[in-house]
């Protein structure tokens, strides 16, 4: 009968220690991401459950949107790239919006849409349809600071939108709810998503 080496045992022994903390850590790194919006009140200020996963997105400035942290008007200017981890062949549903317009003190246009594409593949926001034309961060002198929200669904198939609502004009993008246009659609909860704050500090 062969007989396994101590040596060998204690390499397994590691292993199996070292893919177990692998998996808690990235379970670690996934309740954080999702805290952060229990942390800043997007849930439920916007949104009835946090996002799956974190989404990766950076502007042209080269900053990159971390949960929450603050950016200058001028950095968050342009349109961003992003990183969901696209299923080969499945669509998406991308929406940026404002969770705190005009102001945080005063909520009444919330959420405040600045951005929608639908049926977006690959990881590419370009090769989907664009129902609202990106509006970048400018929120008004004096209201503190302004969340803005970047979230990802994915799609059961190909959507097609035949409202009038959402759509470019002011009042079609004012009082818009990701959580409603969700359901409508049958997108369930957004796979992933990120945001940063800004404001303007103008007189």
């Amino acid at each position: 009968m062969l007989q396994k080496s101590p040596i060998g045992v204690s390499k397994m022994f590691l292993l199996g220690i070292f893919l177990l903390v692998s998996v808690c850590g990235s379970q670690a790194g996934s309740e954080k991401s999702l805290e952060s919006f229990l942390v800043h009140e997007l849930v439920p200020d916007i949104l009835s459950h946090p996002p799956a996963s974190l989404l990766a997105v950076s502007f042209p400035s080269g900053v990159d949107v971390l949960e929450g942290n603050e950016l200058t008007i001028e950095e968050v200017e342009g349109l961003p790239l992003m990183n969901w981890g696209a299923e080969e062949g499945v669509c998406y549903t991308i929406i940026m919006c404002d969770a705190d317009a005009p102001s945080r003190a005063d909520p009444s246009g919330r959420s405040f849409l600045h951005w929608l594409v639908t049926n977006a593949q690959q990881d590419d926001v370009n090769s989907g349809d664009t129902l609202v034309d990106i509006l970048n961060s400018h929120p008004g002198p004096g209201t503190g600071l302004h969340r803005y929200v970047f979230l990802v669904y994915r799609q059961a198939g190909k959507l097609t939108i035949e409202d009038s609502t959402p759509n470019a004009t002011f009042e079609g993008r004012v009082n818009f709810s990701p959580d409603v246009f969700g359901a409508k659609y049958k997108l369930g909860d957004p796979i992933a998503g990120n945001f940063y704050q800004t404001q303007n500090y103008e007189e």
